[in-house]
């Protein structure tokens, strides 16, 4: 297993991932996932934890082999979920969100915990694979 790291900034708020990644059999492990958040005065930690574990599985799915999105006669091929990878409960890993206290008016966290996942897990897979990851989705062979 390797360590990757990536940090975001936006709508004045920073989330940071720090995972723990390998291959196994050409597919993905993910273990350990930890997210930093700054959002300044966070009022409900629950709903913080609820918009960074909703916007990983959005970002691993993004990751995922099949999931990219095609063009056929310059018209999209996924109309919807069913067309679409998207990350199942089994392929989640454990995420621990850790919250910065801070007393300073609250900031924006929704979309901050989406960007950083993927380029965390790429640098992981770089480690494992020994090859840089430079698009979506990553390949994991």
């Amino acid at each position: 297993m390797h360590w990757g790291v990536a940090v975001h900034e936006s709508f004045e708020s920073v989330v940071a991932y720090v995972l723990e990644a390998g291959v196994k059999d050409g597919k993905p492990v993910i273990g350990a996932v930890h997210a930093g958040v700054h959002c300044n005065f966070c009022v409900n930690p629950r709903t913080v934890e609820a918009q960074v574990f909703g916007a990983a599985a959005m970002a691993l799915s993004t990751s995922l082999p099949g999931s990219a999105i095609t063009l056929k006669d310059g018209v999209v091929e996924q109309s919807n979920f069913s067309d679409y990878t998207v990350a199942r409960f089994n392929e989640m890993p454990k995420i621990a969100v850790h919250i910065v206290p801070s007393n300073d008016p609250p900031k924006g966290m929704g979309e901050p915990g989406l960007p950083p996942f993927a380029p965390a897990l790429a640098n992981a897979m770089r480690r494992a694979t020994g090859k840089p990851q430079r698009q979506l989705p990553l390949r994991f062979a």
